[in-house]
């Protein structure tokens, strides 16, 4: 059914402003001169109630208009909210984006504005993806004032909760994301759990979104659906694939190497520790192709840490080959570790992850990661040695240290050599009980306070189910979640987890 377009924000406005002007007007004529200033203060109030009523109205048909409920379906409980705050539109149009992507996931989904959010509904609901722009310096858009004065000045329990925030802004203003901050600093100290870290989004970064669907698509458990914008690929040629763990309880795990195509030139091999590659995969080669079939759509990328600098010439990754449930490998693995064959041009693009760069500042430094995490971290052991920084600790788990010890070499020439002062190793499965990194931590906690209290910064990398919970939930122990986040605002807790 088609449905009539809905009166704009701004146009509504207008109409609620000539209104008041002229009530404000009539009423300015029939006061005394000592009344206009009371008059003033009460028009004033009056304007702002109606904008913030035509403001719900808004939202409220906006959410009808696409389809959406309001509210949660209280019987499935994988149902998940999407609560937004705009200033601009922009944060409706991705809750909106957002929304009808887990919905075409198969997902049961409300969709509201921060307006609307009450603490019942806080207390009723499983799972909220907050979507929030900050306006001005550092203040929260006008739809988010009250659940900022309302709830955000409480001490609500919310340990059933889990959330995720996306955050919308603008790094030339000196309070990037400061009210997503705020929002996540509350949401953690009321108990509630993070589905996976913060996402940034600088003045609409079409990458840094490309990220937020990304986890999107692990939640919803589709990670098959067409990318919102199509990254700007370059063309590199796969140069070496190495497996790691021959022998291997675990996936197949292969070092991948490339290298910039000729035409790209050597301004391709420019990106730091910590940065993403984006890989463009492609369906693998037909064994019988028939001429008529439609060319078929471009696949999602997919995300890989870089574990390599541009000093050593060439970019490379960590890949462990994934099985989905027919048994077929998954789309960027089976791509860069059996599709794609050596000498063969891929698409990859460098995203910038500023939010797991190696501290520049020669402090100690502990990295925690467990599995292909250790890619992430491979790049910062690289990056702090050739910077002569080598008050290094670093705890990596994998299964079995026969075959998952991956670069077992290097990391034993760089232990000897000095650039790790330290190294706690976590193999699982070589004992009866299961030894995990979490683990490590907390038998060595007497000495993590150390260095932390001697300026220490702490880098995960990993998978996000488990070990990266399990972390943070020990090291919020060991160190106080006021110290924790204390260092992640001064850029000394840094994660990169998926």
């Amino acid at each position: 059914m088609h449905r009539p377009p809905l009166p704009s924000f701004a146009w509504m406005s207008r109409i609620c402003l000539t209104l008041t002007v002229l009530c404000i007007a009539s009423f300015f004529l029939s006061l005394p001169a000592q009344k206009h200033i009371s008059a003033m203060l009460v028009g004033l109030s009056y304007l702002s109630f109606c904008l913030q009523t035509v403001r719900k109205y808004r939202d409220g048909q906006v959410t009808q208009q696409h389809g959406f409920s309001a509210e949660l379906d209280q019987g499935d409980p994988q149902s998940i909210l999407v609560a937004y705050a705009s200033q601009t539109g922009f944060a409706e149009q991705i809750a909106l984006k957002t929304a009808q992507h887990l919905q075409e996931a198969g997902m049961a989904v409300a969709i509201n504005s921060l307006a609307a959010i009450k603490a019942a509904t806080l207390n009723k609901s499983k799972r909220i993806l907050f979507i929030v722009s900050t306006t001005g310096e550092g203040d929260a858009p006008d739809n988010a004032v009250a659940f900022t004065r309302l709830l955000m000045s409480q001490q609500i329990d919310l340990s059933h909760l889990h959330f995720a925030v996306l955050a919308l802004g603008d790094r030339h203003y000196q309070q990037f994301c400061a009210f997503a901050h705020r929002l996540d600093h509350w949401l953690r100290h009321q108990q509630a759990h993070c589905l996976f870290d913060m996402v940034e989004v600088d003045n609409g970064d079409e990458g840094a979104l490309r990220h937020w669907q990304h986890y999107l698509g692990l939640i919803s458990g589709h990670t098959e659906m067409a990318d919102w914008s199509k990254p700007g690929y370059q063309d590199w040629i796969l140069t070496e694939r190495e497996l790691l763990n021959p022998g291997s309880a675990g996936g197949a795990a292969y070092r991948i190497a490339c290298r910039p195509a000729q035409h790209a030139g050597s301004s391709a091999l420019a990106w730091q520790a910590g940065d993403i590659a984006e890989i463009g995969p492609d369906y693998p080669p037909d064994i019988n192709p028939a001429s008529n079939v439609p060319e078929r759509p471009a696949l999602p990328h997919r995300e890989y840490s870089i574990s390599s600098l541009p000093t050593d010439g060439k970019l490379e990754l960590l890949v462990r080959q994934m099985r989905r449930p027919d048994g077929s490998l998954g789309i960027g693995s089976g791509w860069l570790t059996a599709h794609a064959e050596i000498g063969q041009s891929i698409k990859l693009r460098i995203r910038e992850n500023r939010q797991f760069h190696t501290p520049p500042q020669d402090c100690p430094l502990i990295l925690i990661g467990n599995g292909t995490g250790l890619a992430g971290l491979r790049a910062h052991i690289k990056a702090r040695a050739i910077h002569g920084h080598l008050r290094n600790w670093l705890f990596f788990g994998e299964r079995n240290e026969a075959y998952d010890f991956f670069h077992r070499e290097e990391i034993q020439a760089w232990q000897a050599n000095g650039v790790l002062s330290r190294v706690s190793l976590c193999f699982s499965r070589d004992q009866a009980v299961r030894h995990y990194v979490q683990h490590a931590l907390q038998e060595q906690q007497a000495d993590i306070r150390e260095w932390v209290e001697q300026g220490a910064a702490i880098l995960v990398c990993g998978s996000l189910q488990g070990m990266a919970e399990e972390v943070d939930r020990t090291l919020s122990n060991l160190l106080g979640l006021d110290k924790l986040e204390h260092m992640a605002e001064l850029g000394l807790y840094r994660r990169d987890v998926y």
